[in-house]
């Protein structure tokens, strides 16, 4: 809430009065009382709900809607060097056509330098082409060829740091619903190979692409924060310099958006240093695009995290029961692709976590068994058991006892063929769900307590709901 607070009162007045004018002329009316309270009033969150008269889902959506009209707004107010480039470049064949050779060879010159400026290669090569064609009876061809050829280089190698981005990223949501060996190297690699195609080139735009990598590779498969050598730079002085970048370049389009990449990047960094202050700011405003965020930014870092984050969050702070009612409003227009299989099944976790600490165990159930139905998961037996095991805690808790002993004895002969030794965890929950059907209610919670004792969460995947479930007091009276 204190990011769309700040946003609208650093509005200026012709702004603020376009935006709240749009609003009430397109029947947004509590959206546009709600611009107005946040800009004119010192209220508190409860009293702008009286004063609207909605709920608070209601109030969510409302911020939420109106978070991203203004966005919308600022985003065509700016003036994007970008589209006025692209725009220039797009004339280049009126003006040689057209003008004197002096003057298109100074406006081709004047576009080199402001394409220069803002790294936008693939127009660069177009200015080349068409300077060393205008010079073809001068020395000055070889130079502009040069230079041409040059830029392709360069062009094919800013796609080329993208696919490895993604790639790295698809490559890391494998990794986690595995833990293969292979995998693990697999990233490795890329991470090299991002860092020697970074390294050609003196580029802010590589030199961004290759930070999102290395912040978030140091993060999550490094053993140390630290660089690895003298010549690596630091976390905190990689986002410095991020940070110089976007300021420079503070209308470019990408850098706008990437933004949020970095946020976050930050804010799972001040988690691992214990900076909770921090980390609880960057939350906050993360959060308010969540679902935009975990949907559109997975080619350049792993954004379905943030999920697992905000889950661990509300455990630590007692307040995961808050999280379905917030979810209704927050995931209200959000579609998941399918395809991406890590992203689909953390968002199915975590939806499914929520409902299960609203005691909504119909619900909790309804997406794991959606997301049985919509993907093949046998190439990761591991993960298909959890959430089958999951799913199961559902059936207990629901005391449907036909389709938990069905589905425990599938469970069961899964384990058989993958050795017990490799699933240890599983028979020991497979135990106590057994424990909390037992019509025998005697020391049901010791023995229940007893077996939880045996259990290493550790040993879940990432992606296991089971990991997300708090193993106390409360768990043992809903089992028993």
């Amino acid at each position: 809430m204190s990011k769309l607070k700040n946003i609208i009162k650093q509005l200026s007045p012709e702004d603020y009065n376009a935006i709240y004018t749009s609003l009430a002329e397109s029947n947004a009316e509590k959206s546009a009382h709600l611009l107005r309270f946040l800009r004119e009033k010192q209220l508190s969150d409860t009293k702008i709900m009286e004063e609207l008269e909605v709920n608070s889902n209601a109030y969510y959506t409302l911020r939420s809607r109106l978070n991203q009209k203004i966005e919308e707004y600022l985003l065509q107010q700016m003036e994007s060097p970008r589209t006025t480039l692209l725009k220039k470049v797009a004339t280049i064949n009126d003006v040689i056509f057209t003008k004197k050779k002096a003057i298109s060879l100074a406006t081709l010159k004047k576009l080199e330098k402001e394409l220069l400026d803002y790294d936008l290669s693939n127009e660069l090569t177009v200015v080349y082409k068409t300077l060393k064609k205008l010079q073809v009876n001068s020395p000055d061809q070889f130079n502009y060829s040069q230079l041409y050829n040059k830029h392709v280089a360069y062009m094919l190698a800013v796609d080329k740091a993208e696919d490895l981005l993604s790639e790295y990223f698809k490559k890391y949501g494998n990794y986690i619903l595995t833990f293969d060996e292979t995998e693990k190297l697999g990233l490795s690699l890329l991470k090299r190979e991002v860092e020697n195609v970074a390294n050609l080139y003196q580029s802010h735009r590589l030199y961004i692409y290759q930070s999102c990598l290395t912040i978030f590779h140091r993060l999550y498969m490094e053993p140390s924060l630290e660089p690895a050598n003298e010549e690596q730079d630091s976390i905190e002085t990689i986002f410095q310099k991020v940070e110089h970048i976007f300021d420079t370049y503070a209308l470019d389009s990408i850098y706008y958006h990437l933004k949020i990449v970095f946020d976050f990047l930050k804010m799972e960094y001040y988690l691992r240093i214990n900076q909770q202050r921090k980390a609880d700011k960057l939350f906050d405003e993360i959060n308010e695009d969540a679902p935009i965020f975990v949907m559109n930014y997975n080619l350049y870092t792993f954004s379905p995290q943030f999920l697992l984050t905000k889950l661990e969050r509300h455990m630590k702070l007692d307040t995961e029961n808050l999280l379905y009612e917030e979810n209704k409003a927050l995931f209200e227009d959000f579609e998941i692709d399918k395809n991406n299989t890590a992203q689909y099944i953390i968002y199915v976790t975590y939806r499914a976590i929520s409902c299960y600490y609203c005691d909504k165990y119909d619900e909790s159930a309804k997406w794991i068994n959606n997301l049985l139905n919509d993907l093949s998961l046998k190439k990761i037996p591991h993960v298909l058991l959890e959430l089958k095991l999951f799913l199961a805690l559902q059936y207990a808790l629901k005391k449907e006892d036909d389709l938990f002993n069905q589905l425990i004895n599938s469970i069961q002969r899964q384990v058989r063929i993958l050795g017990k030794q490799n699933c240890l965890h599983i028979l020991t929950f497979t135990k106590i769900l057994k424990v909390s059907l037992n019509e025998v209610k005697k020391s049901k919670p010791a023995k229940v307590q007893t077996y939880l004792n045996k259990i290493n969460k550790e040993a879940f995947t990432k992606v296991s709901p089971i990991r997300y479930i708090k193993f106390d007091e409360d768990f043992i009276n809903r089992l028993t």
